[in-house]
């Protein structure tokens, strides 16, 4: 089965978040994943206040889709797209 990559957003900073397991929420694990990666030093140094901030400025996409702070993550790859950066 081929996996489907959604298209890059322009000017947005985009990580892929793998798990092994569903989340029940996407926060804490886009928080970890941001401060893990290290292609974009403002997004490895966000705070969580500044993270929840750009959840509701709607910046924060999944599939070109607004993501929610709480919006569930499946197993296996998600593909997240953050506007801005």
């Amino acid at each position: 089965m081929s996996e489907s990559i959604p298209a890059i957003v322009p000017n947005a900073f985009r990580i892929v978040i793998e798990l092994e397991q569903p989340e029940s929420r996407m926060d804490n694990v886009l928080l970890n994943a941001l401060r893990d990666q290290e292609e974009n030093e403002k997004l490895r140094n966000i705070s969580r206040t500044a993270l929840k901030e750009l959840f509701n400025q709607k910046k924060i996409l999944i599939k070109g889709q607004r993501a929610k702070s709480s919006s569930a993550l499946a197993k296996g790859k998600t593909y997240v797209d953050i506007l801005g950066f």
